[in-house]
């Protein structure tokens, strides 16, 4: 049995799949998916009981006081995850030791201020600081786009370029998440794409294990945030899953030797996130043209609320929006040169775990719904009505 999975992994192209890495990558994603599950639930019940909720108004699609700080869970999980694969297999590698470690740090960074700014809201210019501070603690770590031809001016442009992608990513995930299941699904489909191609790489170990451990975060989380949802991440969790996806992705090898080296790089970096960077991109403009903020100014002028004006539920919305970024994200690893197989694969992983998830939730919102049903008949007297 081993040497078939170990015959089937080389098919695939996965780094070294004799030494059992595997084996390390498949258990963080699995510890990962039960701790969110678990942790989820009774979070959203602390939650309700000391008012960590967003209510209700013009700007959001919430009809009651909805539990935002699944952030909180979706990190606590993805670290828990990590920290028992570290017990029982010992990272040997120091430099990959320190990129975990730093991709966990800065995101601690924008777990405390994305939280803070959902229960109290802190001035945008405050949030932004606080990315600036993650992203150029990883280029401190190596974690970077490494530009070699502009001469004089490699240095200044490789942390221009990364600052820019790391709050990019970040922000444009964030604003994404204003649907249910939608930003946890887009920040699934492309921590499982970016996870494909960074097994191929031994050195992207860091970036396989805090992929694997996100990607079973996320998963987690959707089986209590898919329409209709009973918790949300709120911006901490936003932050978490846009600051880990933007670091991941340029860990490694992302070097541009020449100017016409942008194109494949850029191709590959910018196609899974496509969705986002278009939502973001579209808004920002649109609020220009208006004369108001883009920064600032709240609004139901995104992608999904477009569709939801159309007529299309918020379950539609989300499916629809999840195939165009799994549809991109494949492209993304066409290009990077992955084979048929493991693109193939990639597919069939996606639509399957996100098929048992979205079945799950459904099974136990029609239980749920049982159960209420039949506590308001045992609560109503016979020959009343409410």
């Amino acid at each position: 049995m081993l040497d078939f999975i170990t015959d089937f992994l080389n098919k695939l192209g996965i780094a070294a799949p004799g030494d059992l890495g595997w084996v390390t990558v498949v258990l963080t994603f699995v510890i990962a998916v039960v701790a969110a599950w678990l942790f989820i639930p009774r979070v959203r019940l602390y939650s309700l009981r000391v008012g960590w909720a967003d209510k209700p108004n013009a700007r959001r699609l919430n009809k009651e006081p909805l539990p935002n700080a699944g952030g909180l869970a979706v990190f606590a999980s993805v670290c828990l995850a990590l920290i028992i694969i570290t017990l029982l297999r010992r990272i040997a590698i120091e430099e990959v030791q320190i990129q975990i470690l730093t991709i966990l740090l800065g995101g601690s960074f924008l777990i405390m201020a994305g939280f803070i700014d959902d229960q109290f809201s802190l001035p945008p210019l405050f949030r932004l600081l606080v990315q600036l501070i993650s992203a150029l603690l990883l280029y401190a770590v190596d974690i970077k786009i490494d530009v070699t031809f502009a001469g004089d001016f490699n240095t200044a442009l490789s942390i221009i370029i990364t600052v820019l992608w790391i709050v990019a990513i970040t922000n444009a995930v964030n604003l994404l998440d204003g649907v249910d299941g939608l930003a946890g699904g887009v920040s699934f489909i492309t921590a499982m794409c970016l996870l494909a191609a960074s097994a191929q790489d031994q050195s992207k170990a860091a970036a396989t294990l805090v992929l694997a451990g996100l990607a079973g975060a996320a998963l987690g989380f959707l089986r209590h945030n898919f329409p209709p949802s009973r918790i949300i991440m709120g911006d901490s969790g936003a932050y978490f899953f846009g600051f880990v996806l933007a670091a991941s992705s340029i860990l490694g090898s992302v070097k541009v030797t020449t100017l016409f080296g942008l194109v494949p790089s850029v191709l590959f970096l910018l196609l899974p996130f496509l969705l986002p960077l278009l939502d973001t991109s579209q808004v920002f403009f649109r609020r220009l043209f208006q004369r108001r903020n883009p920064l600032s100014s709240p609004g139901k002028d995104h992608l999904h609320h477009q569709l939801l004006a159309r007529g299309l539920s918020q379950t539609r919305t989300t499916l629809i929006l999840w195939g165009v970024t799994l549809i991109t994200n494949l492209v993304a690893l066409v290009i990077q040169g992955m084979s048929a197989a493991v693109t193939v694969t990639t597919l069939i992983a996606v639509v399957v775990l996100l098929g048992i998830i979205v079945l799950a939730h459904r099974r136990a919102t029609r239980k749920a719904a049982g159960d209420a049903a039949e506590d308001g008949a045992v609560a109503s007297p016979p020959g009343e009505s409410d």
